[in-house]
């Protein structure tokens, strides 16, 4: 895999060196999911729940590479109106969602179940055995995380944690877990952007 991602990664953050073992093992597992057909769910609050959407977006487009449609799409596509718009300009995604973003069944969720089991509702309707969990929460405390935690276990999916120094109960619920030594939330944070964007990088140029 192009694991230099992860020397570049520790040598601009020299500070993250402690957790160069835990992201090439996270890498290694959300490869192992796509590689199986699998989808990587994301859940965080606040700000990790916009970083959940950041890496979602990271995953399902082009992040530093284009990645052209195969050539049997640009073919089934080219009998179509816009076939040939479409096939210029479309990339190929990986499966990936973030559970924080789905409006409707979270505030159905708040309503009717319990405002902390958004995450989880989603995934014991979606998850499946061979996909990935990515819980970000920068205590490791998260209640709604954790719930996704031990609901993704339920359904025989690994659990990818993202945390701050400690690790906080998101620790003992993770198959992998990052945890960035920091415990302020803002400087945790500031540590788990370039920790995901190595992720997607190293996903990124294994699978393309």
């Amino acid at each position: 895999m192009g694991m230099d991602r992860i020397e570049e990664l520790v040598s601009r953050y020299p500070s993250l060196s402690c957790v160069e073992a835990s992201v090439r093992a996270a890498c290694e597992v959300v490869v192992s999911c796509y590689r199986g057909g699998g989808t990587v769910y994301v859940a965080g609050n606040g700000g990790s729940a916009a970083d959940a959407s950041h890496l979602v977006g990271e995953l399902m487009k082009g992040f530093v590479k284009r990645r052209p449609v195969p050539r049997e799409d640009v073919e089934a596509l080219s009998g179509l109106p816009d076939g040939a718009y479409l096939s210029a300009r479309l990339q190929c995604g990986l499966r990936a969602m973030s559970l924080m973003s789905q409006e409707g069944i979270t505030t159905a969720v708040q309503n009717d179940l319990g405002g902390d089991l958004g995450p989880a509702q989603q995934l014991y309707a979606l998850g499946r055995r061979g996909d990935v969990l990515i819980g970000l929460s920068t205590s490791g405390n998260a209640r709604n995380v954790a719930l996704a935690c031990q609901v993704a276990k339920l359904r025989g999916m690994s659990v990818i944690g993202m945390t701050g120094r400690g690790g906080g109960l998101l620790k003992s619920l993770s198959d992998v877990c990052v945890c960035v030594p920091e415990t302020e939330t803002f400087k945790v944070q500031e540590l788990h952007l370039p920790v995901y964007h190595a992720l997607c990088l190293v996903v990124e140029e294994t699978l393309f």
